[in-house]
């Protein structure tokens, strides 16, 4: 767009001497491009220049991406964890017998047990826990190490405390196990019971006296066990144990700090992993006890039992029908033989 262009003009005693005089009242001496000024103030606009395109999002949405992404890496391996052991748990258990057992009590069972600990769904459920602590006790050590060697400035403090709290809060830290523990093995023995319950009372289909014993028995076992499906050990004793769990292990390598220095990392890994392996095994898989017993095989086996006894019946029932119809047959005659008189009278 052009822009318009005013000529000023000034008198002519305001002109140099040097200049040749004119007739004209008024010189023209110069001429400058002048922008009028707007009717109306106009908005000042600002623009912020940076690395990213026109076409790319706003930092906001690039940095929640960002946290996005970061949570989703840090929850890739605690999801594979509970997939793989969910697996496992829907896997059917198989009743032993004496081939098993004998594999059980094998003095080689150690060395097997050990090649297969990464198939162990338990093993699986801690590598979260203990991968955390484990990491949370390098850093602390690191931190330690960089305030021990002058790497950081002096009011960095050093990371250490007194073992007192920890020696007074251990047993309570051991009766909350404890008691998660025992609670959990009860729900495993009443399930085990509520079970074996409901298939003694079909098994016992031929002993039993009456239909109504039969069905009492069963309906009482079956709601045993919807009891224990649908009413956990109460969730604040569970929240409870697990925060002082962790409270425990993320405070651990300050405690230790003193007495171990980088031995932290190794005594927290060992520690994380005992005490989180008996919270998981000992309370919270059988706290759910019907995945660890053998009810499809028992199933299974009641039901052959209850075919085969079905099968006996009727084979019973024929050997009597024959008998009877033997018995009816030879009415007449005596120890399988016709008499003579009876077969000489005429007809």
């Amino acid at each position: 767009m052009r822009k318009p262009t005013n000529t000023i003009h000034l008198p002519t005693n305001l002109a140099s001497p040097s200049s040749s005089s004119s007739p004209s009242p008024l010189r023209t001496i110069q001429t400058f491009n002048v922008t009028p000024f707007p009717s109306k103030p106009t908005k000042l606009s600002f623009r912020v220049s940076s690395s990213h395109s026109a076409d790319s999002p706003p930092p906001s949405s690039s940095s929640s991406s960002q946290t996005l992404n970061l949570i989703s890496i840090l929850r890739a391996v605690p999801d594979w964890a509970d997939a793989v052991k969910e697996r496992r748990m829907q896997q059917k258990k198989s009743l032993y017998n004496h081939e098993t057992w004998v594999q059980h009590r094998s003095s080689w069972r150690h060395i097997r047990h050990l090649l297969s600990s990464l198939s162990s769904r338990v093993i699986l459920s801690l590598i979260p826990p203990v991968i955390a602590f484990t990491s949370v006790a390098t850093i602390i050590g690191s931190y330690n190490s960089a305030v021990i060697s002058h790497w950081l400035p002096e009011f960095f403090p050093l990371l250490r405390a007194s073992s007192l709290p920890y020696q007074l809060t251990a047993p309570a830290l051991a009766l909350l196990l404890v008691f998660r523990t025992e609670a959990s093995y009860s729900r495993f023995e009443e399930g085990r019971k509520g079970g074996r319950l409901g298939l003694r009372s079909l098994q016992g289909r031929m002993t039993l006296p009456g239909k109504e014993s039969k069905f009492s028995c069963f309906h009482e076992g079956i709601g045993v066990c919807e009891q224990l499906m649908g009413i956990p050990i109460p969730l604040s004793y569970t929240r409870l144990t697990s925060r002082f769990l962790v409270l425990w292990h993320l405070t651990l390598p300050i405690i230790l700090w003193d007495d171990c220095n980088w031995i932290v990392v190794p005594a927290t890994f060992i520690s994380a992993a005992s005490l989180f392996c008996i919270e998981e095994w000992w309370g919270v898989l059988i706290e759910e006890p019907f995945p660890m017993l053998a009810l499809d095989e028992l199933c299974k086996l009641v039901h052959n039992n209850i075919q085969e006894s079905i099968a006996n019946e009727k084979l019973i029932r024929a050997q009597l029908l024959a008998k009877r119809k033997n018995s009816s047959d030879n009415k007449h005659s005596t120890n399988g033989r016709f008499n003579s008189e009876v077969d000489r009278k005429p007809g």
